[in-house]
């Protein structure tokens, strides 16, 4: 099957991909939106919460507000979306920023009691000090990096460009700090951790921003159809999870005293080279495949995979020279599938297409590997190989039988008609690729003639 982004500028998104992140954006916002009103849920029907896990209670009702803003403002601002309003998704975005600047100030001056008990929920169990600041601080960002990826001024998009990034390296620091903090990696103090729902809701929030500012801008090299996207989008995940996975490693075996300080050095800077090494092999392969299919897309015919006329060209004249250097029978086959216009005109050209792939198939099993076997376009094929003149005349039998094989299993109204012609090379000559291609289409046409007159 043709690869459908290959006809794709390289700077242009690929449009299946763009449709798999809508598809993901919409379900982190719905899981979120969720979140928050399974929060608010259980503030309002009290009896409610003591069924639920205490995960989804760790919310409180102010920072829930905020979520539930901010999925709301990321949903009517969602490109092609009927119900799309952007200057209402800034307003809200700005609203949310607006309560997370309130809660951080609550959280530091506690001007206001009855808040501040509603801000308890945000706190790790045991926690007797203040909110964590970074939690309202984190939200206060992600409200201006919405408003900024919805705007279309080319200024502010700038801003959006590395304003986004940053709400991503926040986030990761937030979720990294958490997640060594409660595997003990990390001597945390209840105070600097934010409740795993709060958190989570953050991470969701922040990949659908991401992946918004990922469809434009700088950031776009993630979603496009070019090798490049296809290479980042291949290694970016390996290489964002590595140096947490070494750092893991690290404090472990400090942590567990496996093996003396600096021998535990030693041995992670050697698995972090050798894994540099791993992927740079990689990378190297997939680069070399993709260069291979870019060579391929240059030089083959995209319905039969046979060499197209500039890669007939190319690898024949090359067959032509190893021959004639050593002294080696050469031949060229023409061959024409009878009767294709008809079959376009009376059954249409996708039954037309049918019969060229089938033509290429026979082609593509009667004869070698070695040899340069192409389709000139239209109904016309061409092999070139070292073929004396009875094994080119062999295998041009041996075609048209496998032919009529075909025609005698498959019922059809027309069948699979080949003509052939042949010429062959069989001592020292000047004559080029082209010429012999020549002298074997005159040859097809006496063969194709020859059938007219029989016929008649």
């Amino acid at each position: 099957m043709p690869n459908r982004t290959a006809s794709l500028p390289p700077g242009e998104p690929d449009p299946a991909l763009v449709e798999k992140l809508v598809v993901l954006q919409q379900a982190c916002l719905l899981v979120v939106a969720l979140m928050a009103l399974i929060v608010f849920a259980g503030w309002l029907f009290p009896p409610l919460a003591s069924y639920l896990p205490v995960s989804l209670t760790r919310m409180s009702i102010p920072m829930a507000l905020v979520v539930l803003l901010c999925a709301l403002s990321l949903v009517i601002s969602e490109p092609g979306n009927h119900l799309s309003l952007p200057r209402a998704s800034r307003y809200i975005a700005a609203q949310a920023g607006l309560l997370s600047i309130l809660i951080l100030l609550e959280s530091t001056f506690r001007l206001f009691p009855a808040v501040d008990t509603l801000l308890e929920v945000d706190r790790a169990p045991g926690n007797t000090g203040g909110l964590p600041l970074h939690s309202p601080s984190a939200f206060v960002l992600l409200s201006l990096s919405m408003i900024l990826v919805s705007a279309t001024g080319p200024l502010l998009r700038r801003i959006a460009d590395g304003l986004v990034p940053t709400m991503c390296l926040v986030t990761l620091v937030l979720l990294s700090e958490n997640l060594f903090g409660a595997v003990g990696l990390l001597r945390l103090s209840a105070n600097n951790m934010i409740s795993p729902l709060l958190l989570m809701c953050l991470l969701l929030l922040t990949l659908v921003v991401a992946m918004r500012q990922a469809e434009r801008g700088v950031w776009s090299i993630f979603v496009g159809a070019g090798i490049g996207s296809r290479i980042a989008r291949g290694f970016g995940p390996v290489l964002l999870i590595l140096p947490f996975l070494i750092e893991f490693a690290r404090t472990r075996i400090i942590l567990k005293d496996l093996v003396p300080e600096q021998y535990g050095a030693a041995i992670l800077t050697s698995l972090a080279a050798a894994l540099s090494v791993v992927l740079l092999l990689v990378l190297v392969w997939r680069i070399n495949s993709m260069e291979k299919e870019i060579h391929d897309l240059t030089l083959r015919d995209e319905l039969t995979g046979l060499y197209n006329m500039r890669g007939f060209y190319l690898l024949g004249e090359q067959t032509l020279r190893l021959a004639q250097r050593a002294e080696l029978p050469f031949s060229v086959l023409f061959i024409d599938l009878d009767g294709l216009k008809k079959i376009n005109d009376d059954q249409g050209h996708n039954t037309g297409s049918s019969y060229l792939a089938e033509t290429g198939e026979l082609v593509m099993a009667c004869f070698r590997e070695t040899d340069v076997k192409g389709r000139f376009g239209g109904d016309e094929f061409v092999v070139a190989g070292q073929f004396s003149m009875v094994g080119i005349e062999l295998a041009a039998s041996r075609l048209k039988s496998m032919a009529e094989q075909r025609n005698a299993t498959v019922t059809r109204k027309y069948p699979l008609s080949l003509s052939v012609g042949f010429v062959t090379l069989d001592h020292p000559s000047n004559e080029s690729l082209k010429e012999l291609v020549q002298r074997a289409d005159e040859a097809m046409y006496r063969d194709k003639r020859s059938k007219k007159v029989a016929r008649a």
